[in-house]
């Protein structure tokens, strides 16, 4: 005779869980209840001038008419005028120069900054104190000076 596949462990588990889903289902009512009671329905809430939340309506006369014109998404476009103030074209020296690796830093001649190039962006043979003219890129460690001419 086999024995019943049913356990006191699996009976406590069962009423556990019928205990929980009643205490669940008093709950929802009692919450039901409650919200009955308050009927406040919808409540609001308002942004002031300073954009903080609050319980009140905002002071219209604190309101600030804005012109939809005058927003702007995005980076502002640079004018021509400011384009032409940025020259491309960069002078300065050869610091270092490594041949037998293929690469080197050029000294910019206005602001002393040090720039990387590699043997690709050379246009014209280079040495140390050659004095250059070079365009900037973005490289991935920074700017790196291309299209190196010797002046």
């Amino acid at each position: 005779m086999a024995k019943s596949q049913q356990t006191f462990n699996k009976l406590e588990k069962e009423k556990k869980r019928l205990k929980k889903r009643e205490d669940k289902l008093k709950k929802k009512e009692a919450r039901k209840a409650e919200s009955k009671e308050k009927g406040l329905g919808i409540q609001f809430a308002y942004v002031d001038h300073n954009g903080n939340l609050i319980d009140t309506p905002p002071d219209p006369t604190m309101k600030i008419k804005v012109d939809v014109e005058s927003i702007e998404v995005g980076i502002p476009k640079m004018e021509d005028s400011d384009f032409e103030k940025t020259d491309p074209i960069r002078n300065g020296k050869v610091s270092f120069y490594d041949t037998s690796k293929g690469f080197g830093f050029i000294i910019d001649g206005e602001n002393q900054e040090k720039y990387f190039f590699h043997v690709s962006g050379l246009l014209d043979e280079v040495t140390d104190n050659d004095k250059v003219t070079f365009e900037l890129e973005r490289g991935m460690k920074g700017m790196n000076a291309v299209r190196v001419k010797k002046v």
